[in-house]
């Protein structure tokens, strides 16, 4: 089985790539964004087109309109050039508005899409990759960096559709009018592409290393937030605020090193752009006074000049914006390439057969991927076990032997690296996940909720239950009477991550979610390892009717659970070394018989302390 080892190779292709193929990568995985395109591009040309009229207009009424040798003005055409203008004005301000809309509603509908498919995506990961990045550094890539790519789409990739028309249109008119005016802008285009080629490589990395000092501050200010009763119980603020300080810091100075690029760039398209301006002056009036050329061409091309250096002097902006678009935009590439290990077979998987469901495992091994320049740390060795449909299993060890592992391949959290995992005689990683999340159910030992009231979490076992249902629930576990105790009964809220209830409140709702859920194979990381002995009792009667009938693996921190169970398997160091009823593994004197006799002179003295 492949585990994540390749993913540093995947970061480092996406963060190779190129601008352009960076956004045709872009605009690949957000095929909306080429919908309808021709359209845009038509009303992107009305836009330009306004703009470009106006100057030629002034040109026909300075040229036409006034006869300078005898001081007259023909009002005809002067006032039929107005209204031509006026009408041009009119359908460029028209096709400006009918551009912003479509491109707004488009680019949101597509960023949209890319977002779900992006935190789709991450929740495939497996929990090793999640493991082994920040929280806030998988969030900025579905909120930040992509709001980054949306900002550019609706403003700065406006502009540069807008601008790159407008000064083709400008430069076409300009040559059509007087060439040899127009070489004078020509001339210096290749400077000015020259400029913008020499910054454009320094700007994009300078915009990535910000995207992801982003990411970093993300993750520093999620831990903070979220460890805050941590931090003040150990008096870690100061050590903590330096951390957070040093994030801030770090990306401070990414994104002044950003903008000052930026700002020098910009300057110097503005030097470029009047410089073009002051050429355009001289040449034309040498024109004029020699009659190469006509006054009003001159002052046409005045404008035709500013319509044209009006997109370099904001080009270095909008290139601002891109290089931010595009750093996000490769940041968004390598998670979604970055290919899961733990992969839904989909249409070629299987269902589960149905009935109760036996476990095996076939010579199981996993390892942990190493770190660069390390070995992979293997923490389970030939593990073959078989477990019976509907039999109760604790798994004992000390810490690091390898039972949250064992359950972890078990409900295909991760995958072996070694042998293979089978339910009801079907290997897990031809299982489809729809099929093996409704039959196999593991509650966490944290008991994690959501946001939200009892009755909302317990839906999120199945959303297809009414209110009823949910009461009956907690009836047939014994716990009805700890729910009409509550000051809102069902509808209690319980906080953000269930912080309003206590520890043992919080496992009895997870302890609901998973009845409802009603899974062949039940996995549960021993739910009453951190409660006070009264919600221990309440736990204990919620678990003996959530086990019933279900095959069960416990992992179990109380050896209290063990001597319930009908089998109890003994880990240490990776592999079983015990295996057998309590009684049996008791009598036999092994390592699970020396547990088993400190566990019980701990309880003893405990009591009679």
């Amino acid at each position: 089985m492949s585990t994540d080892t390749g993913a540093p190779d995947v970061a480092a292709k996406a963060t190779e790539l190129g601008a352009m193929e960076t956004i045709r990568r872009g605009l690949a995985l957000s095929p909306e964004l080429r919908v309808g395109l021709g359209v845009t591009g038509l009303l992107a040309l009305g836009s330009t087109a306004g703009r470009v009229v106006v100057p030629v207009l002034v040109q026909q009424v300075l040229d036409r309109g006034f006869d300078v040798s005898t001081g007259t003005v023909d009002m005809g055409i002067v006032t039929n050039l107005v209204l031509f203008g006026a009408l041009a004005v009119a359908l460029t301000a028209l096709s400006t508005g009918m551009m912003n809309l479509r491109l707004a509603v488009v680019a949101e509908q597509a960023l949209s899409n890319l977002r779900r498919r992006a935190f789709a995506h991450i929740h495939d990961l497996s929990m090793l990759h999640q493991a082994g990045e920040q929280r806030g550094v998988l969030v900025a890539r579905v909120t930040t960096d992509i709001d980054q790519i949306s900002r550019f789409m609706q403003w700065a990739g406006l502009q540069l559709i807008i601008n790159f028309g407008q000064a083709t249109l400008a430069l076409t008119v300009m040559l059509v009018l007087t060439w040899q005016l127009a070489l004078v802008v020509v001339v210096l285009v290749p400077v000015i592409a020259v400029v913008i080629k020499l910054f454009q490589g320094r700007l994009d990395a300078a915009y990535l290393e910000v995207r992801r000092r982003v990411g970093r501050l993300l993750g520093t200010l999620a831990e903070t937030v979220v460890g805050a009763q941590v931090i003040r119980a150990y008096g870690m603020e100061d050590r903590v605020r330096e951390r957070l300080d040093d994030a801030i810091t770090d990306h401070r100075e990414a994104s002044l090193k950003a903008g000052w690029l930026s700002a020098t760039f910009s300057g110097v398209g503005e030097r470029l752009s009047s410089l073009v301006i002051a050429g355009v002056l001289v040449v034309g009036a040498v024109l004029a006074v020699n009659d190469v050329t006509t006054v009003g061409r001159v002052v046409a091309f005045l404008f035709l000049a500013q319509l044209f250096v009006e997109p370099v002097q904001a080009f270095g902006e909008a290139v601002n914006e891109a290089q931010n678009a595009i750093a996000g935009w490769r940041r968004v590439i390598e998670i979604l390439d970055t290919a899961p290990d733990v992969a839904d077979p989909g249409p070629d998987g299987v269902d589960l057969p149905e009935g109760p469901l036996g476990i095996h495992f076939d010579h199981v091994g996993f390892a942990y991927p190493p770190a660069e320049g390390d070995e992979p740390t293997q923490v389970l060795f030939d593990v073959d076990v078989t477990i019976q449909p509907q039999t109760r299993i604790a798994v004992v060890g000390e810490t690091g032997s390898g039972k949250t592992t064992f359950a972890k391949l078990l409900t295909r959290l991760m995958d072996p690296t070694g042998g293979a995992v089978l339910l009801g005689g079907v290997p897990l990683d031809d299982v489809r996940f729809r099929s093996l999340r409704s039959r196999v159910v593991m509650v966490p030992q944290d008991g994690m909720l959501f946001a939200g009231t009892i009755t909302e979490n317990v839906l999120m076992g199945d959303g297809d239950l009414a209110v009823a249902q949910v009461r009956r629930a907690f009836d047939e576990l014994g716990l009805g009477d700890w729910v009409t105790s509550l000051p809102e009964g069902l509808d209690t809220p319980v906080g953000e991550r269930g912080d309003a209830l206590s520890a043992g409140e919080r496992q009895l709702v997870a302890l609901a979610r998973a009845y409802v859920a009603d899974p062949d194979v039940l996995v549960l990381d021993e739910a009453t390892s951190a409660v006070d002995p009264a919600a221990e009792m309440r736990l204990q009667r919620a678990l003996a009717g959530l086990t019933a009938g279900r095959t069960t693996v416990t992992i179990a921190h109380r050896l209290s659970t063990a001597e319930q169970a009908d089998r109890v398997l003994v880990f240490d160091a990776g592999r079983i070394v015990e295996d057998g009823p309590h009684a049996d593994l008791v009598e036999a004197g092994g390592l699970y018989s020396r547990m088993h006799g400190a566990w019980e002179a701990g309880t003893s003295s405990a009591r009679s302390a």
